[in-house]
């Protein structure tokens, strides 16, 4: 009997001690934040036909064919400007253009055009926000019909999560308008 009482008087403790404890509750979802400091631009003077201003906290690097990229080190996503001198071949460039923006229409779930005029610098464009997890969400063609024709686009080095990534996009569209409403052509027509 004195073997009986101590197993029970010891089940006893153990429920006293090990169950008094609080229910476990799972913690809720919580979303990253991530905050971005207000973006500064600068000029940049491409030794190609064309200028813009960019954001100060990029790096600006220019190939021989007068294609640029524009990295974003702290996000880790490059902004790839290709330049193309138009010769009787608008309507292939507008084309080719248009079908890279639309090759995303596989992983998007939508795609916005915006136009871009500019009469007075003989800037128009088309700007596109590919919603959903695209491999870029973000592209944009620049031309003066004549001479100059430039595409962008924005690529993340990361696999399309748009819920994840969609500060630093939005912070990045943001530059990509500044781009498109700062684009000079050096030759006037």
């Amino acid at each position: 009997m004195p073997k009986s009482f101590v197993y029970i008087g010891f089940l006893i403790l153990s429920f006293i001690f090990f169950g008094c404890k609080e229910d476990v509750l799972p913690k809720p979802s919580a979303q990253l934040r991530l905050d971005y400091e207000m973006a500064n631009y600068m000029q940049f003077d491409s030794p190609c036909d064309f200028i813009f201003d960019h954001n100060t906290e990029t790096k600006v690097n220019v190939k021989d064919n007068c294609d640029v990229t524009i990295q974003y080190p702290k996000m880790k996503a490059t902004v790839y400007l290709t330049y193309r001198k138009v010769d009787k071949n608008i309507d292939e460039l507008l084309k080719d253009a248009q079908k890279l923006t639309y090759e995303h229409v596989i992983k998007a779930d939508d795609i916005v055009e915006t136009p871009f005029i500019n009469t007075k610098d003989k800037v128009y464009g088309m700007f596109y926000q590919v919603g959903g997890n695209a491999a870029t969400n973000t592209q944009f063609y620049l031309t003066d019909s004549v001479q100059h024709f430039v595409t962008g686009s924005v690529y993340f080095y990361a696999k399309p999560n748009f819920d994840s990534i969609m500060p630093a996009a939005s912070y990045i569209k943001d530059d990509m308008q500044t781009l498109m409403e700062t684009m000079r052509w050096k030759k006037s027509n």
